[in-house]
């Protein structure tokens, strides 16, 4: 696919200028000098002309310059994961999804570098308290039987092949429409206790709305799985490329199959109330280098 993301050539011209003239100098900058940018971008605030917004806190994205390069350079996590690269060959940048575990403090990406030595890139995870929420469900929904037991691990398993996957990076604006507009019933980030037990932080965005309302694709994007599952009833995943997942739970009706192409606002399922649930209501996920993260990040304020 084409590299040229508009959203991003447009923050890459406030700086074309100064650095069309340095383009040689600066394809292979020193990594101290790309630690000290890292660190600033990271905490710089988000523009409303940029998608997704930065914010490097746990379950948040980092936003972090790679420098100029004539092709797309590859950048990886820690643990070796492929990340998304955005933007030009004025100035190409690192979106990190950052895991929802992830403690407060210093963290770092790589940039791989052709024919020399890897490039470190520092940044910062800052702090960020999210709130409990307490629910009662049937208690076969927390306390499984062996037989739902034994169903949630072949799913989980095939889910993790799912979230695994990495496409062509996506030549469109990654800003994102709401897919079923309604009250936003439960935020990113909220601890759940379950009957008394805690559970890990809720992975999405939570929208009320009635059985049937349709959900509309948020993003252009292939369908890569869909199904019935244990914990998330009616089932689909998107992929948008690059790493960048989008997923839709509790669904009452689901009108793609595997590898059907949707553009933007295109109708695919139907909200509902399957799986572990109190009422009908769309859970969105919003996926990174395989790393759930806040979906507020991707669209614009309400």
């Amino acid at each position: 696919m084409a590299i040229q993301n508009p959203p991003f050539s447009l923050q890459a011209s406030t700086r074309r200028n100064a650095l069309i003239g340095t383009l040689g100098a600066l394809l292979l900058p020193a990594a101290p000098a790309f630690a000290a940018k890292a660190k600033a971008a990271a905490a710089s605030p988000a523009s409303s002309e940029v998608w997704p917004h930065a914010a490097a806190v746990p379950g948040g994205v980092a936003r972090l310059s790679l420098g100029a390069a004539a092709a797309r350079p590859v950048a990886r996590t820690e643990d070796d994961l492929p990340l998304l690269v955005v933007g030009d060959p004025i100035e190409w940048t690192a979106l990190v999804g950052i895991p929802l575990a992830a403690q407060p403090g210093s963290a770092r990406i790589v940039r791989r570098a052709e024919g020399g030595a890897d490039q470190p890139i520092a940044y910062a995870i800052a702090a960020k308290q999210y709130s409990e929420q307490r629910l009662k469900v049937a208690p076969g929904k927390v306390d499984l039987s062996p037989e739902d037991q034994a169903r949630y691990e072949r799913e989980r398993d095939h889910q993790a092949k799912v979230m695994a996957t990495f496409t062509a990076v996506p030549t469109h604006d990654l800003q994102m429409r709401v897919p079923v507009p309604g009250r936003r019933s439960s935020s990113f980030g909220l601890r759940r206790v379950f009957n008394g037990q805690s559970r890990n932080p809720h992975g999405g965005m939570d929208i009320a709305a009635p059985t049937g309302t349709p959900v509309r694709a948020p993003l252009p994007g292939r369908v890569i799985d869909t199904g019935d599952y244990f914990f998330n009833g009616g089932t689909v995943w998107l992929d948008h490329g690059g790493g960048l997942l989008s997923l839709y739970c509790h669904l009452s009706a689901i009108d793609v199959k595997v590898g059907d192409e949707l553009r933007t606002g295109d109708r695919f399922c139907a909200v509902g109330a399957t799986g572990r649930v109190t009422g009908p209501h769309l859970h969105w996920g919003v996926m990174l280098n395989r790393t759930m993260v806040d979906p507020a990040l991707f669209i614009a304020a309400a």
